[in-house]
Parts: structure tokens; sequence; C-alpha cells
């Protein structure tokens, strides 16, 4: 395992996860709020939980942002995405409006996730529920080396659809 600590990037390598010591902060009256965390063992990503003050109805079709009480300070090269559940999804038709979102390294104000109801019936927010998966991920930066051509490849400029299947 790889451990990466935001403030000494201190790396130790004795496995194949690498693990990421990330500073966190609840934020002011949500010490009741679970920080998000690893449902299993092999769970690529952590449940985050709703900070909401009252319950949230979200109506059909509607969307609503949805606080959660912490911000996080990422390493430099880092960014967490911010998925769906698939639970919410398929029982409830509940999902994110930008999927992924995406945290940046320097942002350091309150994540907060965009849920929009797609079922037929009311959804409830309700304080300390799993609302979405976060995932942290190494970023890489491009720099563009510009060509008058590409390589060749047998899929060519095959786009949606090119296999027929």
């Amino acid at each position: 395992m790889t451990s990466v600590s935001a403030g000494s990037m201190d790396r130790r390598s004795s496995g194949m996860i690498e693990k990421v010591k990330i500073p966190v902060q609840k934020l002011p009256g949500n010490a009741d709020v679970s920080l998000p965390r690893y449902m299993t063992a092999h769970s690529a990503g952590m449940d985050i939980h709703a900070a909401v003050e009252s319950e949230e109805m979200i109506l059909p079709g509607e969307r609503k942002m949805i606080p959660t009480g912490i911000a996080i300070a990422l390493p430099d090269g880092y960014e967490a995405q911010i998925r769906p559940r698939s639970g919410l999804a398929i029982t409830h038709g509940v999902t994110l409006v930008n999927s992924p979102g995406t945290i940046d390294a320097d942002y350091r104000g309150e994540i907060r996730v965009i849920l929009i109801n797609h079922g037929k019936e009311p959804f409830v927010v309700r304080r300390g529920d799993r609302i979405a998966q976060m995932v942290i991920h190494r970023v890489c930066r491009v720099s563009w080396d510009v060509r008058q051509h590409l390589d060749v490849t047998s899929r060519g400029e095959g786009g949606v659809g090119h296999t027929r299947k």
C-alpha cells in the first residue's frame, strides 16, 4: 500500500492499493453527520451523507442541492469524483445531475450534491441519509502536441454505433 498525506506527501509502497490521508473538516452544526466511509472492504467509493437541517422533499423532475456538512483538502494531483448511488437510482429514480461531479484539489468549500428525482414519487432526503459516493483519483496535467495527422487505428473515425451491435 502506498500512503500519501496531504501535508507531507509521504508515500509508502507495500501493495496495490494507494492510501491517501486527506484532511476533512466537519462544518459547524454537523458533528452528528457521519464522515464519508467505505461500506465494504473492497468498495471503490465512500458513501456521502446528507446534512440537511430538516427533511428535504424532491418532487418528480425536481433537483435540489443537498449539503454534506464537510469540506476536504485534497493533495495536489488528486480529485474527488461525486457519483450516484445505484440503490437510490434503481429504487427511487434518484441520481446526480452532474455525474460525476468533480471536487478539485484547491476547493475548500462545503461539498454539496445536486440530486434529481427521475422517479414517479416524491423522494425525501433526511439528515444522515447516504445520498452519493465519493471516489478519490489521481489526475494528470495535459500538454497538447499539435500535429497535422494522427496515428491510424483500425477503428479510425468510427463513433457511436460503429460496430453495428
